[in-house]
């Protein structure tokens, strides 16, 4: 396949299903939780991880998520390699390059409920996009 040449979509949905095979079998393997703690880190709610992590829904999993399920995960270098060809694959020019991969670590804050689950939600949300602004922000080295 040239480059730049989306790939097809048979062996896209194909690739989809391999890394989320390789996704599964992590999760499989580390304790229980750790599916509600990979949504925590990304703000997100749990039926959004089922449908990254299972390879039986064809969602793809946005590259920006990737370092956060490396380190939640703790993805061994054979898993993470094996992940990421099939991510490859799937997502042409998507996957960050090794190099750009940064160690993700988890914090915990406690914050009010606020008594409504769609503005515990935005909460949430306003958090972590703030906290990914920040990140970027420092990453760039000013």
């Amino acid at each position: 396949m040239a480059k730049g040449t989306p790939p097809d979509p048979v062996d896209a949905e194909a690739a989809i299903r391999a890394y989320k095979c390789v996704l599964s079998a992590v999760i499989e393997q580390r304790p229980s939780g750790t599916r509600q703690r990979l949504a925590d880190v990304l703000g997100k709610h749990r039926s959004f991880i089922t449908q990254i992590t299972s390879p039986s829904y064809s969602t793809p999993i946005p590259p920006k998520h990737l370092p956060a399920i490396f380190s939640v995960c703790h993805f061994g270098a054979p898993e993470r390699d094996a992940f990421l060809a099939a991510y490859r694959i799937a997502h042409p020019g998507k996957a960050p390059v090794d190099g750009s991969m940064r160690r993700m670590r988890h914090i915990s804050l406690t914050v009010p409920d606020l008594g409504d689950d769609k503005q515990n939600a935005a909460l949430d949300r306003a958090i972590n996009e703030f906290i990914h602004r920040i990140t970027s922000i420092a990453g760039k080295g000013g």
